[in-house]
């Protein structure tokens, strides 16, 4: 897309330069395009760490540097990806294309319909690029196009969390389009959809202001929860599957359960056993506290803890996992006692009344070592520091 040979040029001499750098030096380049050259720089770093394989493309055109934040990683594709397969698969919120991209490899034909003229400019670009032909590209207004669609086997949305004066909307009625309004549309025109949302959402609420909610996917990247995946099915079925996932460079540790488990079946226990365990962020967001009890015969410290103990050491648990070395209350003469000697620790905060920073300068300890310290507060309301290793 990019037709001036020198811009080009500037573009792939200086791509992994400070972009900040470059535009304090612009007034040395008069013959460069320096916003676009800027524009294409900063997409590309910023792609070498969110899609490293379209970093690896040559010739993709990047957007905005909003549209670059907003979009999905590669890692995020591919889970959605991996979740759906059909004959047809239409895209009512294309954006920068990436979701498309990945989830169109599983589908005979793709449409990809976005409102924004220069984003679907660099979607066929992209595509093109990417030997993705079978993707149909649409400008248009999806809330207006929907009702007259043909039918697809999957309909994907990412509604925009933002309103009319840039602020941020988690809430699916205030985001754009209003997929609450649209559901009944959507789903008249498909056989499954999935909504993309974001990881802030109350799962629970929205579970109840949609009809057709099947399945949800919690997903997080590296312990980070980055996003909420509604499915929805008209057709019969039962109850609500939840699914936690956390990508990681070695592989997708899932954990799945029905949704809505008793709070009343969770294990509860004031007494720090041989091991401890701390759910990963997707399973936290789940709330699955229930299952995961069950699932690894594990008891919970407190409600409103989210840390687990168990005698017996637990292999493949979603989370981390701790060998207990010490336990002391929060009385002076213990942590003076447990604490002797560490002059740095891994310090976490888990239902307790004190901050990260204000126990480091409380105990004088630096960050790091081998060593992690849990500040929690036990079933019977007795707050405790907990000293272990990872395992």
């Amino acid at each position: 897309m990019i037709t001036d040979k020198k811009t080009a040029d500037f573009i792939k001499k200086n791509h992994d330069k400070d972009v900040r750098m470059l535009a304090l030096q612009a007034g040395r380049y008069p013959e460069i395009d320096m916003c676009t050259a800027l524009e294409q720089i900063e997409g590309l770093q910023t792609a070498k760490e969110k899609l490293p394989q379209w970093a690896d493309t040559e010739g993709i055109h990047y957007p905005a540097r909003i549209s670059m934040e907003q979009c999905s990683s590669e890692a995020t594709a591919q889970y959605k990806a991996s979740l759906t397969k059909g004959d047809r698969l239409t895209d009512l919120t294309g954006g920068f294309g990436i979701d498309c991209s990945y989830m169109s490899k599983n589908f005979a034909h793709a449409v990809y319909i976005e409102r924004n003229h220069s984003l679907c400019e660099i979607a066929k670009h992209n595509f093109a690029l990417l030997g993705l032909q079978h993707i149909e590209v649409i400008n248009g207004n999806s809330e207006e196009l929907t009702a007259s669609l043909p039918h697809s086997s999957w309909i994907f949305a990412d509604p925009a969390r933002r309103n009319s004066t840039g602020g941020k909307v988690v809430a699916l009625d205030e985001c754009e389009p209003d997929i609450v309004r649209l559901e009944e549309t959507i789903m008249g025109r498909c056989e499954r959809a999935m909504i993309k949302c974001s990881p802030m959402l109350d799962i629970t609420a929205a579970c109840r202001t949609l009809n057709n909610v099947a399945e949800v996917h919690v997903v997080a990247v590296n312990n980070e929860c980055k996003e909420l995946l509604l499915i929805l099915d008209k057709r019969e079925r039962g109850e609500i599957a939840l699914h936690c996932a956390d990508i990681r460079k070695d592989g997708t540790l899932l954990f799945s359960c029905p949704m809505g488990s008793g709070d009343d079946a969770i294990k509860y226990t004031a007494e720090i056993k041989n091991y401890l365990y701390e759910p990963n962020a997707a399973i936290q967001k789940a709330g699955c506290h229930a299952a995961l009890t069950k699932s690894y015969n594990i008891e919970k410290l407190h409600p409103n803890s989210h840390l687990y103990t168990s005698d017996c050491e637990v292999t493949g648990f979603p989370g981390r996992s701790f060998i207990v070395e010490d336990v002391c209350s929060f009385a002076k003469n213990d942590t003076k006692r447990m604490l002797k000697g560490i002059d740095k620790a891994n310090v976490t905060v888990r239902n307790f009344p004190a901050t990260v920073a204000e126990l480091r300068k409380r105990f004088k300890i630096a960050e790091g070592g081998d060593i992690y310290i849990f500040a929690t507060t036990l079933d019977n309301g007795f707050k405790v520091l907990i000293k272990c290793r990872k395992m």
